[in-house]
């Protein structure tokens, strides 16, 4: 071997114990460290964490109000525009209002005539009344001639008697007997006309008295504004009157316009969706916890919500105010089917209601579908 070959480094025992007493030196550090860290941990899970429970899984929502018209017609004039704030009662369109007046005032005339008929019938059971009375009168007229004429009667034929049972002994003539024959006769025919009257008399009262009594059942108990013909008339003119105010198509909410779906000129039909409201007040958010989530989440428990509107720096305070009746999976259109083999457990999403407060809405201001972060205080005690 080459008296030049290199010699085998010699390392010095004293150094080598040292590095290892400074590395046992800092992995106790390091354990102590990680031990601290994990004691904290728990200890802010125990006092903090596991009293709250939160999810990005969240978005604003509204019940948002379609505008429909009540009654058919051609809008003649469009008085918002998408994105507009608009009141409660505001108009939003108006329709054509020629056929809606036409009706009211066929309305209003069938009304007069409803009155006037029963001031009529009412004028009509006055007159049958003193129709009656004097039939009354008539038939205490026509008895007295029915006495009169029978008196005639008795008289003529009492005469004609006695002139018939001489007439054969000649002590009257042939032309005196033909006269008291020719009173008999005329007697007897005035006693028929005499009883004739009263029974026209009496039948013109009955016809009087059947004509009261079907007047009086009409307008009996009631006053022009109880009739009920009139009420009826009353009844078709305030439906005239409220599809002409229909004609003016208003806000049911306040809140923004969204899909106007209306122009001038257009067409509308009852029923027809012509815009949406989105009531800006009264917005919430429906959150999506994770069904592993929801063992200690009541209604009514407090909420602290922010926006990727705002960031962090503002906080809404809301609270629970229900739980959905089924999963998003389970409520969709087409229901998930787990039904095969190759069937894999997923976590489950159930929407919970949070309602926030108006006042800090009226002051940051949401929109139906912004992406929400919410962490719910479960440590409250509340009912089951």
């Amino acid at each position: 071997m080459s008296e030049t070959a290199t010699e085998a480094p010699t390392v010095d025992p004293e150094l080598s114990a040292a590095r290892k007493a400074a590395r046992k030196k800092w992995l106790r550090r390091l354990v102590i460290a990680l031990a601290i860290v994990a004691i904290g941990w728990v200890a802010w899970y125990l006092l903090v964490a596991r009293n709250y429970v939160s999810t990005d899984n969240a978005y604003v929502n509204a019940q948002m109000a379609q505008v429909t018209p009540l009654v058919a017609g051609s809008a003649v004039e469009v008085l918002v525009k998408d994105t507009q704030q608009v009141k409660a009662g505001d108009v939003l369109v108006r329709l054509d209002q020629a056929n809606a007046k036409i009706a009211v005032a066929q309305a209003e005339a069938d009304l007069a005539a409803a009155s006037r008929k029963f001031f009529q019938t009412v004028a009509t059971n006055s007159a049958l009344t003193a129709q009656i009375d004097g039939s009354s009168a008539g038939l205490v007229q026509a008895q007295a001639r029915l006495r009169t004429a029978q008196a005639e009667f008795e008289t003529a034929r009492i005469d004609l008697q006695r002139r018939e049972a001489v007439a054969a002994s000649g002590a009257i003539s042939g032309e005196e007997l033909t006269r008291a024959r020719k009173a008999y006769a005329t007697a007897c025919a005035a006693l028929d006309a005499a009883r004739g009257g009263i029974s026209e008399v009496a039948s013109a009262r009955r016809v009087a008295q059947g004509q009261l009594a079907a007047n009086d059942a009409l307008v009996r108990g009631s006053s022009v504004d109880t009739d009920p013909a009139v009420r009826a008339a009353k009844a078709r003119l305030d439906a005239a009157l409220l599809d002409l105010e229909r004609t003016e198509i208003r806000a049911p909410v306040s809140g923004v316009v969204s899909r106007l779906q209306v122009q001038v000129g257009q067409r509308l039909n009852p029923g027809q969706t012509v815009m949406t409201i989105v009531p800006l007040e009264k917005l919430y958010v429906d959150a999506n916890f994770k069904e592993s989530q929801l063992g200690r989440v009541r209604v009514g428990m407090h909420v602290e919500l922010t926006s990727d509107l705002y960031g962090g720096d503002v906080v809404y305070r809301g609270k629970v105010t229900g739980l959905a009746g089924g999963t998003g999976s389970s409520m969709a259109v087409i229901p998930a089917q787990n039904a095969t083999g190759n069937w894999i457990k997923t976590v489950q999403r159930l929407p919970v209601r949070i309602e926030l407060d108006p006042a800090e809405l009226g002051k940051h201001p949401l929109r139906v579908g912004l992406s929400m972060e919410v962490e719910i205080d479960v440590s409250g005690d509340y009912p089951r």
